[in-house]
């Protein structure tokens, strides 16, 4: 797994970002059964920043916690069957990885959000890192089903490693 991570604020984590970011990343890949070695841009941002990538993306001018910038269409979650036609929009060139996509994090919003939780920044950040994985592997939450599915994958990757709700 090729891992970039990108800190675009001053904030300086009581914790590992990078490698409590690759474990989770590591965890869900292996939870959905990836078989492909992969590419994860990671953009540790503050309010405003991830407020204007809103509006610019989704055209919701409003802050949010995680933004997900998937690269690949998945025509059934979580199943990466790659259309050889589209083996070139999907796949590194030099390093015949797969680029899943981008993750972007406020850290005002995962502050606040474990604040309020009464998690800690790292919970809240694995948290988050884990949500914006499964939407990488083609999982959303727009129904209630699905929505239920995924915060139930979300829960056991982060329980697997051991990083628990109010911890």
């Amino acid at each position: 797994m090729t891992f970039y991570v990108e800190n675009e604020t001053e904030e300086i984590f009581p914790f590992d970002a990078e490698e409590t970011a690759k474990t989770v990343c590591r965890a869900v890949l292996e939870e959905e059964q990836c078989p492909y070695e992969v590419q994860i841009t990671l953009i540790i941002t503050d309010n405003e920043g991830i407020r204007e990538m809103n509006r610019e993306s989704r055209g919701i001018d409003r802050e949010t916690d995680v933004l997900s910038f998937p690269n690949i269409d998945f025509e059934r979650e979580g199943e990466f069957r790659i259309d050889e036609n589209r083996e070139a929009d999907y796949f590194d060139p030099d390093t015949g990885e797969l680029i899943l996509g981008d993750i972007m994090v406020s850290a005002d919003k995962m502050k606040q959000q474990a604040e309020e939780y009464g998690h800690s920044l790292r919970r809240e950040f694995a948290f988050l890192v884990a949500h914006s994985m499964f939407h990488l592997c083609g999982y959303d939450h727009m129904e209630k089903t699905a929505a239920e599915v995924m915060e139930r994958k979300q829960e056991e990757v982060l329980q697997r490693l051991g990083i628990n709700r109010g911890g």
